[in-house]
């Protein structure tokens, strides 16, 4: 409108063209009081010029908050569907976002400020944890795993009286007993099963992580090999190959301590490899100092020097050959 009044009185002459821009902000100021003095009119439901150029007026604390708490609850949902659908990209970013939005809530540990919303905020915390852990196996990001898995026990250890127990509490803590046997951390193991309540040793993903333990010290590699087709839940896959990797180093360390050499084989069925040439590409990858000879896979360059061979101890016996001889002079 502003556009088409300056066209029509330019053509008429009525305005110079020099002062073709003052003239365009002076009709411009006209059109925007006349739109603020309409929205005063009762019943007139327009947008005001005021809404659009004017900066908003602060909301008050709990509506942002509200507003916030439905933001997180929209993105939590999408978030559940893209891990479910392993959109890993999407879930990625939303979870990026969502990490966010909880730093602007204070009823979250360390804080733990007894709000209005409290119960919902912690609940809702505790839902995107177990989705970031979830999305991280899935990703199959360790470190990650490892530390959305410690900001998950946070809420699963000092919200009790708080908010309800989560139905996969013990899941996600089976989880992580699980993380520590891959890994081979025997000793923060056992730790962590002490913390546990006795009823907890009775759920399935918790008692499965125990006897993949008992297995594991009894050397009964075979069970823990089969105990991979019988996982309590999809989750526990990728923690599970860990485990075969793990066993796998420790078989190959003994082998070199009890054999000499073996044959392909004997060696391929030890390692719980299917071919020949995943036997040779682990030797090429993780066991370099292994040969291949004859058809079979010689240990001696691995095998771990004794001590009394090095230079260091031969001049200390020397030494002492030297003193028991001087004191048969004397």
């Amino acid at each position: 409108m502003v556009e088409r009044s300056l066209r029509m009185r330019e053509a008429r002459g009525s305005i110079p063209r020099t002062s073709k821009l003052s003239y365009f902000f002076h009709l411009l100021g006209i059109n925007c009081f006349r739109s603020m003095f309409r929205d005063r009119l009762p019943g007139k439901k327009t947008y005001s010029s005021r809404a659009l150029f004017s900066p908003p007026l602060p909301r008050r604390a709990s509506q942002s908050m509200d507003s916030e708490l439905e933001e997180a609850v929209c993105k939590l949902a999408w978030l559940h569907f893209a891990c479910a659908r392993d959109d890993l990209d999407s879930g990625a970013a939303l979870l990026a976002e969502l990490k966010v939005l909880l730093t602007r809530l204070p009823s979250l540990p360390p804080l733990f400020e007894k709000t209005p919303k409290a119960v919902e905020e912690l609940k809702i915390a505790r839902a995107i944890y177990e989705n970031a852990v979830i999305l991280s196996l899935k990703i199959k990001d360790r470190e990650a795993f490892e530390r959305s898995l410690c900001q998950l026990k946070e809420f699963y250890i000092n919200t009790c009286g708080i908010i309800a127990p989560s139905p996969d509490e013990y899941p996600f803590l089976g989880l992580n007993l699980l993380r520590l046997l891959a890994e081979n951390r025997i000793a923060e193991f056992h730790t962590e099963l002490e913390l546990l309540p006795l009823e907890a040793l009775s759920h399935p993903c918790i008692k499965y992580a125990v006897e993949l333990e008992q297995s594991f010290m009894e050397g009964a590699y075979n069970r823990l090999i089969n105990a991979h087709q019988a996982v309590p839940h999809e989750t526990y896959v990728y923690l599970m190959d860990l485990l075969a990797e793990t066993i796998r180093d420790e078989v190959a360390e003994c082998s070199v301590e009890a054999y000499d050499y073996l044959p392909i084989s004997v060696a391929k069925k030890m390692l719980m490899f299917t071919s020949d040439q995943e036997l040779l590409e682990y030797i090429s990858e993780e066991q370099p100092e292994w040969e291949i000879k004859d058809y079979s896979v010689h240990f001696d360059m691995a095998k771990p020097k004794s001590h009394m061979d090095l230079s260091s101890f031969k001049l200390i016996r020397q030494a002492l050959s030297y003193a028991r001889e001087l004191e048969h002079v004397v």
